[in-house]
């Protein structure tokens, strides 16, 4: 499932606008895992649940590095992808680290999943006002 979300996603963004093709995964995202939260748990929702995150969840990197390469050229690319990296690596310990804390005030894992659908929904929003033109050229 990952790979052809990636390669569908990246299909996607030769034609469409990225940043919608973004906000519109992390919509996805956000909407499956509130599903997920209020149905009940069975085999079957979860094996639905893992299909749908797991051909949403590494969807975002084209579109993303595409957007970086679009928007600032390739002689940024390397530098400014590598910090969104190095981003997404702080916010997963900040994740897991919270999950844990929160786990042991709260006694599950609930809160925890809320606040993931709520990153989910911000992530969506924040994306739309991105200007997809490229960048100005110093003279």
């Amino acid at each position: 499932a990952n790979i052809a979300g990636t390669l569908t996603a990246g299909y996607l963004g030769k034609r469409y606008s990225k940043k919608y093709l973004l906000a519109a995964i992390y919509t996805g995202r956000t909407i499956v895992a509130a599903a997920f939260i209020l149905m009940p748990i069975t085999p079957a929702s979860v094996l639905i649940f893992s299909v749908a995150m797991g051909s949403l969840w590494l969807a975002t990197v084209p579109l993303t590095s595409g957007l970086i390469a679009h928007i600032y050229g390739l002689r940024y690319m390397g530098t400014l992808y590598g910090i969104i990296f190095f981003s997404h690596q702080l916010g997963s310990f900040m994740g897991v680290w919270l999950g844990g804390r929160m786990y042991d005030i709260y006694g599950d894992y609930t809160m925890v999943w809320w606040i993931g659908v709520g990153i989910g929904a911000f992530s969506a929003i924040v994306h739309l006002p991105i200007r997809e033109d490229r960048a100005p050229v110093a003279a």
